[in-house]
């Protein structure tokens, strides 16, 4: 009768040792890919956005429409690119990450064409969403950090011991954060014409 005990002891033991990494990495791989919604939802405000400051400048009759062609050809873009946060990848992330760049160029363009229409820049409806463009550009920049944050997380505890063997057993694949831009270490040249 006690035979048995040892076995059962065994398996009792291996099945404490296994789910309790199995746990911590479904905290965490589930952690990193809400805060992957996070970095989507703050891109989604920023699209919103743009919408409001698209039809805004239009008002301008004589603002140029190349520029406003290419923000809004810009955003069209970004949106259509999808990512299933349950199923990310470093190539995912990057298509994302490239799509949501070419806003930002937009947006940069747009704001720096603005400068030559006086009307415009005094405009409480632009000034009001321009305001808002930069918050939403800070929360952008917070939701990549936290991001990041849970994919470090995520990463550490998958290759630490005994949670490397769960990761293995189960599935747990590797997540990538967010990198920077190429070129994005290097200072911008600014110039002033005068």
């Amino acid at each position: 009768m006690k035979k048995w005990l040892i076995p059962a002891g065994i398996i009792i033991v291996l099945i404490i040792l296994i789910a309790s990494p199995y746990n911590s990495l479904v905290d965490k791989e589930e952690n990193a890919e809400k805060a992957w919604n996070d970095v989507e939802s703050s891109y989604q405000r920023r699209n919103d956005l743009i919408g409001n400051l698209v039809k805004t400048v239009e008002g301008a009759a004589d603002f140029e429409r190349g520029t406003l062609t290419d923000v809004i050809e810009a955003r069209s873009k970004a949106t259509s690119v999808n990512v299933d946060a349950s199923n990310l990848s470093a190539a995912q992330i990057q298509q994302y990450q490239e799509a949501q760049q070419g806003v930002t160029s937009a947006l940069s363009r747009l704001l720096v064409t603005v400068e030559r229409y006086p009307e415009l820049k005094a405009n409480q409806n632009f000034l009001q969403l321009q305001s808002q463009l930069e918050g939403t550009e800070n929360r952008i920049n917070v939701a990549r950090d936290r991001f990041n944050e849970a994919v470090a997380s995520y990463e550490k505890t998958r290759r630490k011991f005994p949670s490397n063997i769960t990761a293995a057993l189960f599935g747990f694949d590797d997540m990538e954060g967010f990198q920077s831009d190429a070129g994005a270490e290097d200072a911008p040249d600014v110039e002033f014409d005068f």
